[in-house]
């Protein structure tokens, strides 16, 4: 149980209703085996008539009458005592819950961008909500049942050896042999957990993958090959949760032959030490017969407690792969930092970790406040890479990044990313309103402020032009809305963010000439006072910018002006001319 060491922390930040609930429990358990000795009273009263020993009918019907009645309250009693104990149990456990998912989360939202593409969302899915349910039964269930378990058996224990010890000691002998055969199956239960939990996490993450790619998927007409995909995936799940299960059913037969081996122990040594005379009274036997069947749902909940703490281990294994990974970027202190905007790249190179390649070798360039950087290049030169950097999503393997002349590692990485608005190439909206997306970059933001920023970015008229106008709620990644209108909805989310550095990465690729003619209109008019990086394909939207670089294989072969580029040969006046003529055309 080494994994589930990390969630002693809610155990004793819950310790005292954990404590209280034990108490009950303890109470519960006590006054539901105040029966057992009633029932022996009685039978020792009706064993007295039947000898001669008493004669009057009427005290016999007393007695049995009030043994009968404080049987029905200590029952009752109990009932309500064990209502508490789950009410306690379970009710903290979901607090666990809770807590648990709370702190995977806040741990998935502090690892880096790299994390994210070496890991897949399905399986992230799951960890965070089908392992931490296993966790969960260990939590709540497992626990309760548990304490119940211990509790029930060592009262049940000091009643038997109060009233025979020798034949609670023939009684227990079942008990090693059981203790061995929960070792074994436990160890067979935490294998094929553990393979069951991987099996789903394969399940979920080709589930998500399919639902998002569904429209390739029905393009390409390969839904019978997708669904043949799933089948077999499925089928091994099955086939694995089979494994598990069989070895999960060993333990309910094992617990029952081992309760009625000890209730064979009872009758054949209990009958022969009441015939021997060694026991006054059949009411020990019975009583002992009793106690015995009084176990066997304690004894036979191990089998399920076991099967349920061998499940979660595995799971908080799982858990605990992701909770012990490092993010590579760290916030280097809690001071906040004053952002005004000034970036300059010295001699920086970067390569991914992931494929290898380097995107940026020896690059610099300076941009003060207030100033306007185009990037141009082929697919794949490096220009989102170098807005990933001012953001932080990376760190540099070699020269630096300053912002406002401090190193950028060196900032409050909070203060860094607000005074940022990316608006990213593929633009990304949530499944919500249109209003909330746009709200996303500045959540006091008002209803004119949302309607200014949604006409900046030259998309107020398409909104309107819905049934449901800004209350418009989107589909899964805001698939709802054309590549165009997404573009500017994101535009307009980063315009109300009012930062101090606004990125623009080939954000108007999918709007016509005419609308990015106007949308770099207003940026150019609100980002006056602002840094502004904007990343095209297109000169039009360069052409303005206080300075413009060309990127190739990472390396900046030429930076200027429009006009200083546009009288120099190379990429930049190739590209204008073509572009030209395009639209001539």
């Amino acid at each position: 149980m080494k994994n589930l060491k990390h969630l002693n922390k809610y155990f004793y930040k819950y310790k005292w209703k954990l404590l209280i609930g034990l108490v009950i429990t303890i109470a519960a358990r006590i006054f539901g085996i105040y029966y057992v000795p009633l029932i022996g009273k009685s039978t020792v009263v009706i064993e007295k008539y039947m000898n001669g020993q008493i004669t009057d009918v009427a005290t016999v019907k007393d007695e049995l009458l009030f043994n009968i009645l404080l049987i029905v309250g200590t029952t009752l009693i109990s009932a309500f005592l064990t209502f508490i104990m789950r009410q306690t149990f379970i009710v903290v456990s979901r607090h666990m819950e809770y807590d648990l998912k709370n702190e995977v989360f806040q741990h998935y939202e502090n690892l880096s961008l790299n994390f994210y593409k070496k890991n897949r969302t399905g399986d992230l899915m799951n960890r965070i909500s089908e392992d931490v349910s296993k966790v969960r039964s260990y939590l709540g269930p497992a626990i309760m049942y548990s304490v119940m378990t211990i509790t029930s058996t060592v009262v049940v224990l000091i009643f038997m050896v109060r009233s025979a010890p020798m034949l609670t000691l023939y009684t227990v002998i079942p008990l090693p042999i059981l203790s061995f055969a929960i070792y074994k199956l436990s160890v067979a239960i935490h294998k094929r957990s553990t393979v069951v939990q991987q099996y789903l996490s394969r399940l979920n993450t080709f589930t998500q993958e399919s639902f998002s790619g569904i429209a390739v998927i029905k393009s390409y007409g390969i839904e019978p090959q997708t669904n043949a995909n799933f089948t077999t995936l499925s089928n091994g799940s099955r086939d694995k949760n089979l494994d598990l299960v069989k070895v999960q059913a060993f333990f309910f037969p094992l617990m029952v032959l081992l309760i009625g081996i000890s209730n064979l122990i009872v009758i054949y040594f209990g009958g022969s030490r009441v015939i021997s005379g060694e026991i006054a009274n059949i009411d020990v036997l019975v009583e002992f017969i009793l106690y015995v069947n009084m176990l066997t749902w304690p004894v036979a909940s191990i089998g399920w407690v076991t099967s349920l703490v061998q499940q979660a281990e595995a799971s908080q294994e799982r858990i605990n792969e992701f909770l012990s990974v490092e993010s590579e970027i760290t916030n280097p202190k809690s001071e906040i930092d004053e952002i005004n905007g000034k970036i300059e790249f010295k001699n920086v190179s970067f390569t991914y970790d992931d494929t290898n390649i380097t995107a940026l070798k020896n690059v610099s360039f300076q941009i003060n406040k207030g100033e306007t950087l185009a990037i141009i290049g082929k697919t794949g030169s490096g220009k989102s890479t170098i807005l990933e950097l001012i953001g932080r999503l990376y760190d540099i393997e070699s020269g630096s990044i300053l912002i406002d002349d401090r190193e950028i590692n060196t900032l409050n990485l909070e203060s860094l990313r607000k005074s940022i608005g990316y608006v990213p190439q593929d633009a990304f909206l949530f499944s919500d309103s249109i209003r909330n997306n746009i709200k996303f970059g500045k959540a006091d933001a008002s209803e004119e402020e949302i309607i200014q920023a949604a006409k900046n970015a030259s998309v107020h008229k398409n909104i309107k032009g819905f049934s449901q106008g800004y209350d418009t709620v989107l589909g899964e990644r805001g698939i709802t809305l054309s590549g165009g209108q997404k573009q500017r909805v994101s535009i307009a989310r980063a315009i109300i963010h009012e930062p101090e550095i606004l990125l623009f990465d080939d954000c108007l690729s999918a709007v016509d000439t005419e609308t990015e003619e106007e949308i770099l209109s207003n940026l150019f008019k609100i980002s006056k006072n602002k840094t502004t990086i904007i990343v095209s394909h297109r000169i039009s939207s360069a052409k303005n910018a206080d300075k413009i670089i060309i990127l190739e294989d990472g390396q900046i072969v030429q930076e200027g002006t429009h006009n200083k580029l546009l009288h120099t040969d190379g990429y930049y006046k190739e590209l204008y001319a073509k572009q030209l003529k395009e639209k001539e055309m």
